[in-house]
């Protein structure tokens, strides 16, 4: 193998490591720029990535980091994929506590007045 082996496209990668569906919603993303290799922002799909190299790209809501272990050579099952890269994401920040619920105080709701009406004493004309 020669040394152009160690490399493999940027897209291809991510689409191998299944950080992304398709390879074409990996080239998407690439393309805005939503992707860095080492810190340095990228927007060619082609751009080439071998086994050392750091990635930082959206994925959801959150930023990925991870280090490319290996190249890969097709796209496998999950646990394949794993064996692919280290996942150096920073943990997620803690959810903030829920705000205080309504305890149905206040003005009752149809459903609630007519449980209130059943109740009452029927009142005699």
């Amino acid at each position: 193998m020669s040394a152009d082996a160690a490399a493999i496209r940027l897209d291809k990668w991510l689409f191998y490591a299944r950080f992304f569906k398709t390879r074409s919603l990996a080239a998407k993303v690439i393309s805005a720029g939503g992707v860095r290799v080492n810190g340095a922002r990228l927007s060619k799909p082609s751009a080439s990535v071998r086994a050392g190299d750091t990635l930082a790209f959206p994925q959801g809501r959150r930023v990925r980091v991870v280090l490319v272990v290996a190249t890969g050579e097709r796209r496998g099952p999950a646990s394949e994929a794993a064996t692919l890269y280290e996942d150096r994401t920073p943990p997620d920040e803690p959810a903030p506590p829920a705000a205080p619920r309504y305890d149905k105080g206040g003005r009752p709701t149809k459903k609630d007045r007519r449980a209130i009406d059943a109740q009452r004493p029927v009142e005699k004309e």
